[in-house]
């Protein structure tokens, strides 16, 4: 029997910071590593597990990679009501992108939610 999965309300997700970080270690075909810092707030009576994610990059030149995988920086961590966890990762890019994706756990109570994380841009600054 597949398990039904939901949006989550009040399960929110904050882009805190984008940053290009060209110092970090980057295939030559995706030479642009950027780091991005992301909050996750619980603001419902009912405590939160994530369980995994799913990011979807969309290059501006067209090519779209799919990252998905289970729990949150070797982590599956478990959100109080009323509480957030704070997370860093990176993605490399050929160039500017797009990205967007979901965040998908299990609440107290056995029921498996999704919530949405905001698209944001990965902009390659200009070389001179």
């Amino acid at each position: 029997m597949a398990k039904t999965i939901r949006e989550f309300e009040g399960l929110r997700v904050n882009v805190d910071d984008v940053i290009h970080m060209p110092s970090l270690d980057a295939p030559p075909e995706k030479p642009h590593p950027f780091v991005y810092f992301i909050s996750i707030h619980n603001d419902t009576p009912v405590t939160v597990t994530i369980r995994g994610r799913k990011w979807v990059v969309r290059e501006d030149d067209g090519e779209v990679t799919v990252v998905e995988g289970d729990g949150l920086v070797g982590q599956c961590p478990e959100i109080e009501p009323g509480g957030h966890f704070s997370y860093n990762s990176y993605h490399v890019v050929a160039g500017s992108a797009r990205v967007s994706g979901a965040f998908f756990g299990e609440t107290a109570t056995g029921e498996w939610i999704f919530t949405r994380i905001p698209e944001f841009r990965l902009e390659v600054p200009h070389q001179r």
